[in-house]
């Protein structure tokens, strides 16, 4: 039990380190801000007339789908944090530290859910200024952003092994497009919000007669899999370092 709560420790120091972060890069604060919102009011105003669908509104369906693709690439941040932190030399000076293994990795993700956080507020606000609505109340709409952050943060596991395998931020950038797109299909968040088509889904599709659920399946899967990766690759460059 302390040696949990000493890598817990350990991985809240790592996560603060990287929050402040923001103060003295601002063109993080760009990314997580700026970007959220030009990804709805592109699609609302670009799409949003040219596309029709029967008997709904289609910038109510699209941001939910926006939701999910922008948290998804969201989490290239905790890819490319780690490869920069291996390039400068900063995962040594953690080596000489008496801290966890695996603070570094653990802190890393957890810091992206603020990242995350932050994103989602920006687009909630844009959506609501396109004519996005929530249907289905707010405590439906909460369980809705909590969905999108737990599968955000699934997916930077992904990106974190990815970024401690490739040798710069440059190389997690170019990769993530491969690994994320995919994935970005995934989250099935517009039954929370109440922004799905009219009519029932498809019986013979179980995913989408459970989207939630469907969807905390591959967050569950995505953790199991790619956080032992993620951890055991640290292991390993520090063992080379």
């Amino acid at each position: 039990m302390e040696r949990i709560t000493y890598a817990v420790g350990d991985g809240v120091a790592i996560a603060r380190r990287n929050i402040i972060k923001i103060k003295r890069v601002p063109e993080i604060l760009f990314s997580v801000l700026i970007t959220p919102l030009v990804f709805v009011l592109l699609f609302a105003y670009v799409f949003g007339s040219s596309i029709d669908i029967p008997g709904g509104a289609y910038r109510e369906f699209l941001i939910g789908g926006t939701f999910a693709m922008t948290l998804s690439f969201g989490a290239v941040f905790t890819g490319a944090g780690l490869a920069e932190d291996m390039q400068k030399g900063i995962i040594d000076r953690f080596r000489s530290l008496p801290m966890s293994q695996s603070a570094v990795v653990f802190g890393r993700t957890a810091s992206d859910v603020i990242y995350n956080a932050l994103s989602l507020i920006v687009m909630a606000g844009a959506g609501l200024m396109v004519g996005w609505r929530i249907h289905n109340g707010i405590a439906s709409a909460l369980l809705g952003f909590g969905l999108l952050l737990l599968f955000a943060y699934a997916l930077s596991w992904v990106m974190a092994y990815v970024g401690l395998l490739v040798p710069s931020p440059e190389v997690v950038d170019n990769a993530s497009f491969m690994v994320i797109f995919p994935m970005t299909f995934v989250a099935n968040t517009r039954e929370l919000f109440g922004n799905i088509p009219p009519g029932p889904p498809d019986p013979t599709v179980w995913p989408l007669q459970n989207a939630v659920l469907y969807t905390l399946i591959w967050v569950v899967t995505i953790i199991a899999v790619f956080a032992p990766l993620a951890v055991n690759r640290y292991k390993k460059v520090r063992a080379k370092s």
